[in-house]
Parts: structure tokens; sequence; C-alpha cells
């Protein structure tokens, strides 16, 4: 008797634990398929990114997290060189802590915090005018790996060398955490 007692909590985890796993789907489509326009107005293909994991990140210049672009801008120094890159994509949507046009935000952005990643136009990540790639990154429908929501300015999805998502960090994580530098680095 006292075995089943020990057995059933067991297999109860081993139950909760796949339940969890299986949360996540397997990717079906990539994100190498997106164009949108840079920060400059210039269009650009996400197609030309195969073969590097990316991060992207929605960013703002005047938020609590706006210090992250410090992180943001040695994360992609560190990394660059060894098939990362970082996308930034300002957004409006949380506080309206990013009223700036784009020649105001490409200012800020190089004068504050020297940031050298790519950056994009400034795009909506939730709601009824969301971007293709959000729409993507945000729809396991689209995906085929997982729903998510973005909370706030800073959010961080990895995608894979494939174009396929992996996972997000929520906002309030540096952009430095084990999180994500064990995923570039294949830990």
């Amino acid at each position: 008797m006292n075995k089943l007692f020990i057995l059933i909590p067991l297999v109860l985890s081993v139950v909760s634990l796949y339940a969890f796993i299986s949360k996540k789907g397997k990717p079906t489509s990539s994100i190498h398929q997106f164009k949108i326009k840079t920060l400059e107005g210039e269009d650009f293909d996400f197609g030309s990114l195969k073969g590097k994991k990316i991060l992207i990140v929605n960013t703002a210049s005047k938020c609590g997290f706006t210090p992250q672009y410090k992180e943001l801008e040695t994360l992609y120094e560190t990394y660059k060189d060894k098939s990362f890159v970082i996308v930034g994509f300002p957004c409006n949507q949380f506080g309206n802590q990013e009223p700036g046009n784009s020649s105001d935000i490409k200012s800020f952005c190089t004068r504050n915090y020297g940031v050298t990643f790519l950056m994009m136009e400034k795009v909506n990540v939730k709601g009824e005018d969301i971007c293709d790639i959000y729409k993507w990154l945000t729809t396991k429908g689209q995906n085929g790996v997982m729903n998510s929501s973005v909370k706030w300015n800073f959010q961080k999805y990895m995608v894979d060398e494939d174009g396929f998502l992996v996972d997000y960090v929520m906002p309030f994580k540096s952009p430095l955490s084990s999180a994500i530098t064990n995923w570039i680095e294949g830990k």
C-alpha cells in the first residue's frame, strides 16, 4: 500500500510535466516569409536572415525598461559574429512610451545607447492593427509553436536559424539573462 502512495504522485508529476511540454507545438511556418520597412524607410526581407538566430524585441524610448537598449547592444556586440541578430520594433502601445517618429527614435537610440542592431519601423504588437510579424509571433495557428501576448515593452522573442519560433522572454528579464545567452550558445 505504501508503494502505491509513492507511485501515484510520481505518475501525476510525469503526466503534469507532459501536459506542460505538450502545450508547445511544432513549427509550421518561418519568419523568413516577411518583409517590412526599417527605421530608415528601406525595405527589409527577413529571408536575408536565414541561418541566423534572431531576437525580436518591441522597444520604447520612454519606458522603465528603456535601459535594456544598452544590454541589447552588449548582447549584439558579443554574439553578432556568431550568426546572431537583434531586430527592434518600436511600439507606442504601452503607456504611449514611444511617441516619436522614425528620425526621433533613431537619434535617441544612437545618441543614448549606441544602438547598431537592426531597428524597424514603428508597429503595433497587439490588437486589431497588429503587424504581420507580431501576429505570427503570438499566434500558434500561424507559428505552430505557441500562443502568447505581448505584455509590455521589451518582450523578447527567440527565433532559430531556420526562422522558427523557439520561445519568448518577458519584458522584466534582462537581455543578458541565461535564458537568452544559453539559447544563443546552444546550451
